[in-house]
């Protein structure tokens, strides 16, 4: 079966699964791929692996486009993702309008759920958060990292911690049973990331590539955009 192949963030996967029928019902294709922190998405694709399509943050595609691993001419905006928190189901949502509320919040959490920190646009925020609130060093010990944001989000909701919490893209957050979204981060705090989709200058199937480009960033699917998390 004809497939077109796909690296992209996590924040994404959410929106690429809920197209994927609309998508072979046009052209007759599958979508497979891999979904994760995008450092390590544009890794995999500078290193070789076979790809038709990109989606990763605006600034990376950007670089690969530079670095001529993609079409510039193809790069097209999907949508804007805010990082934000997120509980269990069964856990009260936590109100964070200042620094200082997340300040409180994060250092009362018995674990915290972020993905790769190096790798991963909300991981590398989260970080850097930390640093700025002047708790990084008091809450080290209590955070719990995963390769991306959708893994950390399935341990958070089966997590046996007491307060447990997590921070990642809120698409994930969003496309995850048992958890639910608390919150964007509060002003000073907060990452809006946008995300944008582009066509490998090796790709197999670059004419499917520019399909799915169109259905991802199209006015028709709009609504799924908003639901799944993305805005603009």
């Amino acid at each position: 079966m004809t497939t077109v192949n796909i690296l992209s963030g996590g924040a994404a996967q959410g929106l690429v699964r809920g197209l994927a029928e609309a998508f072979k019902a046009q052209t007759g294709f599958d979508i497979d791929g891999e979904f994760g922190a995008v450092g390590v998405m544009a890794d995999k694709l500078r290193a070789g692996t076979p790809a038709d399509l990109l989606i990763l943050t605006q600034a990376l595609l950007a670089k690969l486009a530079a670095e001529t691993l993609v079409t510039p001419s193809s790069i097209a905006d999907v949508g804007r993702v805010e990082t934000a928190l997120a509980v269990r189901n069964r856990d009260p949502k936590v109100t964070v309008r200042t620094e200082a509320d997340l300040r409180e919040v994060l250092r009362s959490a018995d674990a915290i759920y972020v993905p790769d920190t190096k790798a991963s646009t909300a991981g590398q925020h989260v970080a850097k958060v930390l640093d700025q609130l002047g708790i990084a060093y008091e809450v080290a010990s209590r955070l719990k990292i995963f390769p991306n944001g959708a893994t950390a989000m399935r341990e958070l909701a089966s997590s046996t911690a007491t307060r447990p919490i997590g921070c990642t893209q809120a698409t994930e957050i969003i496309a995850t049973d048992g958890i639910a979204l608390s919150g964007p981060l509060p002003p000073g705090s907060e990452l809006t990331t946008m995300y944008t989709a582009g066509i490998a200058t090796k790709a197999a199937h670059p004419k499917e590539a520019a399909a799915l480009i169109a259905l991802l960033s199209g006015a028709d699917h709009r609504e799924l955009r908003r639901r799944i998390g993305f805005a603009g």
